[in-house]
């Protein structure tokens, strides 16, 4: 049955009582929901609240424990990802389920029936992403691609099932605003064919200018619904966490102390064809100061994160300095030793393990010198398990992580729990630099107000702290300095009260090293 044979009334999906045990915590607890033909319909709640669970037995890949999913008015079993693309249920992952050998092409065949040549995938791939302003290069391997460009793979992908449901999650998380104004239109040219949206996101906004309708979780349940029109982010987040979301306080970082990172003139060569090549890049941030980064994806964050923490030393050791000490041809440990912390991007993978438990994932995130405090005697040492397990409970209680056991697997816990986790095992570390990339992506609101403010809590303690993000809304509530990134280039640093978003703008389109015309200042 189509879309269109459904009636206005009744629902294109709906779920009774639909409940997920894992051995005794019940993760969706006697959810109901209908989605209806051509809505947009936003499902909200803070990280853990169930809504990944949820979508996930929609999408076939876990199996409900008790109630039913209802399509068209008929109870169906959907079995797998395969029987739900069949249903007719697309889906956006928030973490992304690509293989980086693959070229982007083979990435999209993979979720298609069998049958359709890997050249007109090819073809209409690149056709939905000029189509969406989603660029993409058909050709091009996943590995050798930015973030933001392995979630257009997604979205594209998505869209090329021609879904009567699509369900994104976070999908602008890593988007430009102009590339999220595009996806709007498009969502609102699948609204206007009948088509139906379950839109998961922490951007309120827009869940108040795009959605129809939004259902809300608060620890595996519906707690309320509403139209987000009617209301304000506030009262959206208030829904959200039952109570009021913590202004972020950015009083007494105006303090400047000495130089303690410091970047001259760093270039780096792209590594492969696809990657962004770094060119001439200076800054300094000082001890008391928050210095952010914006840009939009693909234009060298990755690279400048990876050549300041180590993670790809530079020829020249001069290019980088840590508290005056040139550590450009320096690893990770070494920054590390020299009271260093570094949050990379990607939780999965990259700043976590996800099949290790918390307790394993801090001590390996620990320098040898940081480990000390977790061995006991002989020669090679024995981890004392007690020190270990009690600085990840310190850890969980500072930031407020929310997991269902004493110390599971990272893997467990929801993609804005792991990210405080990860972000507060380097603040227990008190560093006197920390870089982070993208602090809050897909981070709920009560826990990117708890990350902001930890950073800048941390400035405000002495330590220079250097921020990476494409939030604008965050760079402004955390910055003291802000910077933009435009392939590869590095503008000047400006006072973040003299700036505006347009300004920002025009650095993102590539006013390279120029002021910016003071008409852009803030007044």
């Amino acid at each position: 049955m189509s879309v269109a044979g459904a009636s206005a009334g009744s629902p294109l999906l709906a779920v009774r009582n639909l409940t997920k045990l894992f051995g005794t915590f019940a993760a969706c607890n006697g959810i109901d929901l209908d989605i209806r033909p051509g809505e947009i319909h936003a499902l909200l709640g803070e990280n853990g609240a169930g809504k990944s669970t949820l979508v996930k037995m929609l999408f076939g890949v876990l199996a409900p424990t008790a109630g039913e999913i209802l399509w068209l008015g008929a109870p169906v079993s959907i079995a797998s990802p395969g029987a739900a693309r069949r249903l007719g249920i697309g889906m956006v992952f928030q973490h992304f389920s690509l293989f980086e050998a693959l070229t982007v092409a083979e990435n999209i065949a993979l979720s298609l029936p069998p049958g359709i040549s890997l050249a007109r995938v090819a073809e209409e791939a690149a056709r939905l992403s000029h189509a969406y302003g989603l660029p993409l290069d058909p050709k091009a391997h996943v590995a050798d691609l930015s973030v933001g460009e392995r979630q257009r793979i997604e979205i594209v992908r998505a869209l090329l099932q021609d879904p009567q449901l699509i369900i994104l999650d976070e999908p602008t998380s890593v988007l430009t605003p102009q590339e999220a104004d595009r996806l709007f239109e498009t969502l609102a040219k699948l609204k206007g064919e009948g088509r139906s949206v379950l839109y998961i996101s922490h951007r309120l906004e827009e869940v108040q200018r795009i959605c129809d309708r939004a259902t809300v979780l608060r620890h595996g349940k519906v707690t309320g619904a509403c139209d987000p029109r009617q209301e304000t982010p506030a009262s959206l987040a208030r829904m959200m966490v039952g109570s009021d979301v913590a202004a972020v306080s950015a009083e007494g970082t105006n303090t400047k102390g000495e130089v303690l990172l410091e970047a001259r003139d760093l270039d780096v060569a792209a590594r492969t064809p696809f990657a962004v090549s770094l060119k001439n890049v200076s800054l300094k941030v000082h001890g008391g100061e928050v210095l952010a980064i914006a840009g939009v994806a693909g234009n060298g964050q990755g690279e400048l994160f990876d050549a300041l923490s180590g993670e790809y030393p530079v020829s020249k050791g001069e290019a980088v300095l840590i508290r005056s000490r040139p550590v450009g041809s320096l690893g990770i440990t070494a920054r590390r030793l020299m009271g260093a912390g570094f949050v990379p991007e990607e939780r999965h993978g990259h700043a976590a393990v996800p099949a290790m438990s918390l307790s394993d994932n801090l001590v390996l995130a620990r320098s040898q010198s940081d480990r000390r405090a977790f061995l006991g005697g002989g020669v090679l040492g024995i981890i004392k398990s007690a020190a270990v397990h009690m600085a990840a409970k310190r850890i969980s209680a500072a930031m407020d992580v929310r997991k269902s056991g004493e110390d599971p697997p990272a893997g467990s816990l929801s993609g804005g729990n792991l990210q405080k986790f990860i972000v507060g095992r380097e603040l227990d570390r008190q560093p006197a630099v920390l870089i982070v990339n993208q602090p809050t992506w897909g981070v709920d609101a009560g826990a990117a107000s708890r990350i902001r403010q930890a950073l800048v809590d941390l400035a405000r303690s002495g330590s220079a702290v250097l921020v990476i993000s494409q939030d604008l809304d965050e760079i402004f509530e955390v910055a003291t300095e802000i910077a933009v990134i435009s392939e590869g280039r590095l503008s000047d640093a400006y006072p973040a009260r003299a700036l505006t978003r347009e300004k920002i703008g025009l650095l993102m389109g590539g006013m390279h090293g120029e002021r910016v015309p003071e008409a852009a200042h803030a007044h």
